[in-house]
């Protein structure tokens, strides 16, 4: 199932929640949609599977040679920020009323059931109302209601909220599995180590627009926020070398010693690493060096404080 948003608009009174948006999903992957809150995350989604209507552009939605504009119930799965199972009622009773609503079959709901507790250590627990179970636990639950019917396309908003370490390595194996049955995954969530580690391309939002989108490779390259190279040299530099190194170096923003024979080389962003190694080797007489890359979480930061910036700048 792929999926085109094209153009994508949204206004709540005075608020424009989603701005022009545009961007795909890609058949059997993971993609992530970042960004604070109040940031469009959650009206793109709820747009998406048709909870609130588009004010502008569109949703295309091609199944093989089949295009759609609508999704049915039975095709996607949806975790809502706003969860809102029955705390009364048992977890087997629970999924079982879910999966019917599903249109499914009482053996094939109870075979899902019965395989997805085992997996998440819920399958003793089955005859307890959720009330008896964790924050963790019930998110556990409320995770297997949106997937319990084995639709093609899932969508969660915040998935990992109330979930400790350990069970969120249970949720990331989850996904990874759905994702190997070749189901599509969309998800929400502010938790930027997981979000890197999970998600095949992302997209991150400020104040309803696209801010970065790619996988990982091309997010690093898209933004301002460049790797740092730690250098350990053989024998001290003299100060003339490392100012003609600052100049000559394009890539490299700032040079900093550490101590008598380390130094730190700032790079911006985009920098081609292979063709700056060849350039610093020829320079300075390195023994050692050490690439740190920006992760996701840092990534994402530096790219919110680029675009308050330029609203700030847009605005005076």
């Amino acid at each position: 199932m792929h999926i085109q948003i094209r153009h994508l608009c949204k206004t709540y009174k005075t608020v424009k929640a989603v701005n022009d948006l545009s961007f795909d999903i890609k058949s059997g992957e993971i993609f992530a949609i970042l960004g604070p809150n109040g940031a469009g995350k959650s009206s793109t989604l709820r747009m998406l599977v048709g909870l609130t209507t588009v004010d502008k552009g569109e949703i295309l939605i091609n199944k093989g040679e089949q295009q759609i504009t609508r999704l049915s119930s039975e095709q996607f799965g949806y975790l809502p920020e706003e969860r809102g199972l029955y705390q009364e009622t048992s977890i087997h009773k629970t999924l079982h009323y879910i999966a019917a609503l599903k249109g499914m079959k009482k053996s094939d709901a109870e075979q899902q059931i019965q395989f997805w507790l085992e997996e998440f250590d819920l399958l003793d627990r089955q005859k307890e109302p959720l009330k008896a179970l964790s924050k963790g636990n019930q998110q556990k639950i409320q995770l297997l209601s949106s997937i319990i019917h084995r639709p093609e396309l899932v969508i969660l908003d915040e998935p990992f909220s109330g979930l400790d370490p350990v069970n969120q390595e249970k949720v990331i194996q989850f996904l990874t599995t759905l994702k190997e049955q070749g189901t599509t995954i969309l998800l929400s969530a502010h938790q930027m180590s997981l979000v890197e580690k999970l998600a095949d391309r992302l997209l991150l939002m400020a104040k309803g627009k696209a801010v970065l989108y790619g996988d990982m490779k091309q997010i690093r390259a898209a933004s301002t926020l460049g790797s740092t190279l730690s250098l350990e040299l053989a024998e001290c530099p003299a100060e003339e070398v490392l100012t003609t190194a600052q100049q000559q170096l394009s890539d490299v923003l700032a040079i900093t010693p550490v101590d008598q024979f380390n130094i730190q080389l700032r790079l911006s962003g985009g920098c081609h690493i292979p063709t700056l190694l060849k350039q610093v080797m020829a320079m300075l007489p390195v023994a050692n060096l050490q690439l740190q890359q920006p992760g996701l979480h840092e990534i994402y930061l530096h790219a919110l404080s680029d675009s308050n910036a330029e609203k700030e700048h847009q605005d005076d």
